[in-house]
């Protein structure tokens, strides 16, 4: 990587790097609060329209969680390679507002359909954590890139803290109110992006020309074949992607049935966990990296992964679910790993064409992990009183970090040299 500085190519100095990094780590913070608002409410309000049956609750997370990722498989490309062409800052503020109309959506909707309508919205537009991650690569030196990563994600995880608390209280009074509250975040959001975020990528450094052929999502997954090692790695991240997908389909819906958590306890299990998380991404992976170096991070992290969720799975109780909750954290070791690897097998003006590879690999997993963990959990529930199993998609979101470690360990090593512009 250049060690020219991305806005201006004069050489960069540390404050100037450490500013730019500050815009996008408090950008990411204020969009993932909104985001995580709705988490323990959008499947209470999902229930409440399809009459308090829980089963028919999680087909229609399905159809939700299908749909959205078909529109992330589309359109994450696309914007990850208009980043290249035009910059990161247009880009995210295009997702930011996007992102605000979604939770209008929601907050006054009238039947399910209208909240179908905001999932398709937010899928078109929810570019906001890929293109972060192509920012983040156009301000960090490649060996830093890890730890900055790790950085990043404790972004999103103190949003995660802050915003599941805050709907999980505010949904106590309004299952709608949580909504709105995301929507005027997100809106604060963009706004602030308008105002003061900086772009990353200096024009000389972008993309000459848009090319659709790479931009549709098979083309961009191409990119993933044109590097040495990157197919394999994606590979793991895409495995880590689809087991990840079981606790948005049906945490929720699992916890209530089996725990009788309400509204307010799931808030308070997001601030925990979302706590441990924060711990680990920003101070465990950059020490876990120096020592023992990304490829045994991201080995590291599935096997932590894998057991965490087979520790949900058997937790008979809310107490004991709880006390798995350090294990599983340390599977936020992985994707810092993996995208410190990952970033440093691609040129600058191929790094937003990178994280909407990825976006598209995220895209595919959010079609199959709702079909695969929500029918999975729908049929164990009408096999309860025979299966005594209610945790059996938690059992295979496990396997899967096991066969993430697999690949991991044949495929996570470092570029043997620095790759060049495109």
């Amino acid at each position: 990587m250049s060690e020219t500085a991305p806005e201006t190519g004069v050489s960069p100095s540390r404050p100037r790097r450490q500013a730019a990094f500050g815009f996008i780590f408090a950008s990411a913070l204020m969009n993932s609060v909104s985001f995580g608002i709705m988490i323990p409410i959008l499947p209470n309000l999902i229930k409440q329209f399809a009459g308090g049956d829980t089963a028919a609750a999680s087909e229609w997370n399905v159809l939700f969680g299908v749909t959205w990722g078909v529109m992330q498989f589309v359109f994450g490309p696309i914007l990850g390679m208009l980043s290249d062409r035009i910059g990161r800052r247009p880009v995210l503020l295009i997702s930011f507002f996007g992102l605000a109309v979604d939770f209008l959506f929601m907050a006054f909707a009238p039947s399910l359909w209208w909240l179908f309508v905001g999932r398709v919205l937010n899928g078109m537009t929810a570019s906001s954590f890929s293109t972060a991650g192509a920012y983040l690569a156009d301000v960090t030196p490649p060996e830093q890139r890890a730890k900055s990563f790790g950085m990043l994600t404790s972004a999103f995880s103190f949003g995660f803290i802050i915003g599941p608390t805050l709907g999980g209280l505010l949904g106590e009074h309004s299952l709608r109110l949580p909504f709105v509250a995301a929507a005027i975040i997100t809106a604060l959001n963009w706004f602030y992006g308008l105002l003061i975020l900086p772009e990353s990528l200096a024009p000389e450094r972008r993309l000459k020309t848009f090319n659709w052929s790479r931009a549709n999502p098979l083309g961009s997954l191409r990119l993933l074949r044109s590097h040495a090692g990157l197919l394999g790695l994606a590979g793991v991240g895409f495995l880590f992607y689809l087991a990840q997908m079981v606790l948005p389909s049906i945490f929720v819906l699992y916890t209530t049935y089996r725990y009788g958590w309400t509204p307010g306890v799931l808030g308070l299990t997001f601030l925990l966990t979302g706590v441990l998380g924060v711990i680990v991404q920003m101070f465990l992976v950059g020490p876990a990296v120096a020592r023992l170096g990304e490829r045994r991070v991201v080995l590291l992290g599935a096997v932590m992964g894998a057991l965490g969720f087979v520790w949900y799975g058997l937790a008979a109780n809310g107490w004991v679910y709880l006390a798995g909750a350090p294990i599983f954290a340390l599977s936020g070791l992985l994707m810092p790993g993996l995208q410190g690897l990952m970033t440093r097998r691609v040129p600058p003006n191929q790094q937003g064409q990178l994280q909407g590879a990825n976006q598209s690999l995220q895209g595919i997993a959010s079609i199959i992990g709702p079909l695969v963990f929500g029918e999975t959990f729908a049929w164990s529930l009408r096999h309860e009183a025979t299966l005594h199993s209610p945790g059996l998609a938690i059992y295979l979101a496990g396997g899967l970090l096991v066969l993430a470690f697999g690949l991991a360990f044949g495929r996570a090593h470092p570029p043997k040299a620095e790759p060049q512009p495109a």
